[in-house]
């Protein structure tokens, strides 16, 4: 199997034979994550960085009241916490929503390749310039969309994310997240989740079942979700 990471930075630029092997390197330490437990938690001083290889998981806050946030939702080839690196403590906690492989990435040798290898740097940095586009395109969603024109919007999103990194068929993707975590993601009630669902289904714009979701309609969902992908800096070129 191609290296999620690797599909996701050729995607956006050329690699070098070194940078091919920093990417291996990068793969060379898995660990499995089972589903339900934190692989980030909050107020830890991670030593190394978690880079997604399989699953998913899911980047979240708990308030005073024991409601939960989540953030962002990450897929294989993604660093969920590329920033740990330069925090001396985490504010957030990231959750394996399915059985996940992560590879760990000590902050040394991340600290060796900022120092060393000024391309690939900029590259890291680019993934975290896109996390937070994404996180950017989730508040700019929650707070001017319709709650159908938000879950619209993830759902192009998804789609998109994981087309990247080969993990699509045609119009049809997995997507094992439950109404409660998509409750938690939007920041609307699970019945409200459940009626937004039937919704898009009632529009024809999508099918649901399972862990599996086909996108219907892919004009009329990206209408709906006023969705453009720019932000997902999917242009390949020099950076």
């Amino acid at each position: 199997m191609i290296n999620p990471f690797l599909l996701s930075l050729q995607r956006r630029d050329v690699l070098s034979e070194a940078e091919l092997k920093i990417v291996e390197r990068l793969a060379s330490r898995p660990r499995r994550i089972a589903v339900g437990r934190d692989m980030v938690r909050d107020e830890d001083s991670p030593k190394e960085s978690c880079l997604m290889l399989s699953g998913f998981s899911a980047r979240y806050h708990i308030l005073g009241d024991g409601r939960r946030q989540i953030t962002a939702i990450h897929v294989a080839g993604d660093f969920v916490d590329l920033h740990s690196f330069l925090l001396s403590r985490m504010d957030h906690s990231v959750v394996a929503l399915t059985d996940c492989t992560v590879g760990l990435v000590p902050h040394e040798y991340l600290r060796e390749l900022t120092e060393t290898r000024a391309h690939f740097s900029r590259l890291l940095w680019l993934s975290t310039i896109i996390d937070a586009a994404i996180y950017r395109q989730w508040l700019v969603a929650a707070g001017r969309l319709s709650s159908i024109g938000q879950i619209a919007s993830f759902l192009c999103e998804m789609f998109v994310r994981l087309q990247i990194v080969q993990l699509t068929e045609g119009f049809t993707f997995r997507l094992p997240i439950s109404q409660a975590v998509l409750s938690d993601a939007m920041g609307l009630s699970v019945v409200h989740v459940n009626r937004t669902l039937q919704e898009l289904r009632k529009q024809k714009l999508i099918s649901w079942e399972g862990e599996q979701v086909k996108i219907l309609d892919w004009a009329a969902l990206r209408a709906v979700a006023d969705f453009d992908p720019t932000y997902l800096n999917l242009e390949a070129r020099p950076r």
